[in-house]
């Protein structure tokens, strides 16, 4: 089938019934009926119009080489500079339509799951890995159109770095028991993003891993038997655009995952029990340079989205004329142009790689990667400053429709709007950056890609830092 539209997503997550808990209370009929999941889902959908939009659905979708339907260009290997262009144009036409607030929009998870399929050469003759395995999940998932949740990180019960679980019933999944019709899984995983509303859930080992039957990958349908999602506090407040014009719209809750006993077919396991493997995919495969390259992409959109709420603020109440006003809004300005200057040299410096991908160049993107989680929080905080007083003096919707209409009228108009348009602005602005939702994408960026310190280790260690100390070696000597 070719790429699907909104109402064919909405049907097939309707139908799932998966075993989603929101509050301590299971979830109950349509999923898209949901409070804590309508609005998200009907965004999503939304995404996937696109790929049938006249104007759009060029760039959103590409021939398939086996069924020759239009299918998903998140899913497209790139095989030339052209190909890494339009993947890009495709990211950035969805993360515009969401504001760059949904950071496992669709793409994401296709884009690592090509990725991961593109680098099956790795996995060949080795023990316990079924590349085949890979190589057709990828095409039902491209030619289907699936969406993915993933988890790859264990529960955060001891950080020590000498850690090792010993508890009678395990904490971090694991492989239980091997039958003749697949693996047995038990234990739960964090942090999976829109939980519970896409097709499949994509699992795999963390890294660092020490014990076997720790060391699996899988995909899942998500209302597999034994399967549970448990979702934290939903941080949409309420329906209205004007009161929470992001959260309503965008708030990809997150959410514990819980295996309990979950059968995984063999037909679904990529790789189990091979410790090398289970610790150097990640980082041998294509895995790395793709998102990267899709999380900046996506991150750039965010930042100019950022940048023009805080311009608005400034034109709104007339602070442009300020020095420390300009100062703040270059600061944005010159975050955004860093992102797109490393953006635009990863791919002018793409190459084929060992897989016959077009692979960017990952050193710029790796620099992106340790820049953003510091620089986003900053561009927040510019937004507060800015704001002032006037993120917190923002009543709702349903003020304006009282008999204190008149006061807020009259005492809450700006230089260049009325009281309400200034409020609806405002609102925006502490949607962004004061609510729960806008609090939690602070933290989402600042984590987005793992722990910042160890990004900077993997940085220093990759880049290649000889020709410069050859250099200083060779010029002290003269």
């Amino acid at each position: 089938m070719p790429a699907i539209t909104g109402n064919e997503y909405i049907n097939r997550i309707n139908k799932l019934n998966s075993n989603i808990w929101v509050d301590g209370v299971k979830v109950k009929g349509n999923i898209s009926e949901h409070p804590a999941f309508k609005g998200v889902i009907k965004s999503q959908a939304k995404l996937y119009d696109m790929q049938h939009d006249d104007q759009t659905k060029k760039i959103m979708t590409y021939k398939s080489p086996t069924s020759g339907h239009q299918v998903g260009t998140s899913y497209m290997p790139p095989k030339t500079k052209d190909d890494l262009v339009k993947r890009r144009q495709m990211i950035q036409y969805w993360a515009k339509a969401h504001g760059g607030m949904m950071g496992r929009s669709p793409d994401y998870m296709n884009t690592v799951l090509m990725s991961l399929a593109a680098s099956v050469g790795f996995l060949r003759d080795k023990d316990n890995c079924f590349p085949d395995n890979l190589i057709k999940f990828y095409e039902e998932a491209r030619e289907n159109d699936l969406s993915f949740s993933h988890t790859f990180i264990n529960p955060q019960v001891n950080r020590s770095q000498l850690y090792f679980e010993e508890s009678e019933e395990p904490i971090a999944a694991k492989v239980m028991h091997e039958t003749k019709d697949g693996l047995i899984v038990k234990g739960a995983r964090l942090l999976a993003t829109q939980g519970g509303m896409t097709d499949e859930i994509l699992v795999f080992s963390p890294g660092g891993i020490t014990d076997q039957s720790n060391a699996f990958a899988f995909s899942i349908p998500s209302n597999t038997e034994g399967l549970k999602f448990i979702c934290r506090e939903s941080f949409v407040n309420g329906e209205s655009s004007f009161n929470y014009p992001l959260s309503s719209r965008f708030e990809e809750i997150d959410s514990i995952v819980v295996f309990d006993n979950v059968l995984v077919p063999w037909e679904r396991v990529f790789f189990h029990k091979n410790l090398k493997v289970a610790n150097s995919f990640k980082n041998s495969s294509a895995f790395m340079p793709f998102t990267l390259h899709q999380v900046l992409s996506r991150q750039i959109v965010k930042s100019e989205f950022v940048l023009g709420v805080a311009q608005s603020i400034v034109q709104t109440i007339n602070s442009g004329e300020y020095q420390h006003v300009q100062e703040k809004l270059s600061e944005i300005i010159i975050s955004l142009e860093t992102l797109k200057a490393l953006l635009s040299k990863a791919e002018e410096e793409a190459q084929i790689d060992e897989f016959g991908l077009m692979r960017p160049n990952p050193t710029p993107l790796f620099v992106a990667i340790n820049t953003f989680p510091k620089i986003y929080p900053r561009m927040i905080e510019i937004i507060q400053q800015l704001g002032t007083s006037g993120l917190l003096s923002i009543p709702t919707d349903q003020a304006f429709q009282s008999e204190i209409s008149n006061d807020l009228e009259r005492y809450l108009q700006s230089a260049t709007l009325n009281a309400k348009d200034r409020v609806k602005l405002f609102r925006l602005a502490w949607d962004l950056t004061m609510s729960g939702f806008g609090t939690r994408q602070t933290q989402y960026e600042r984590y987005f890609f793992g722990d910042p310190v160890r990004l900077s280790s993997e940085l220093y260690f990759g880049y290649n830092k000889k020709d410069c100390v050859d250099w200083v070696h060779e010029f002290i000597k003269n």
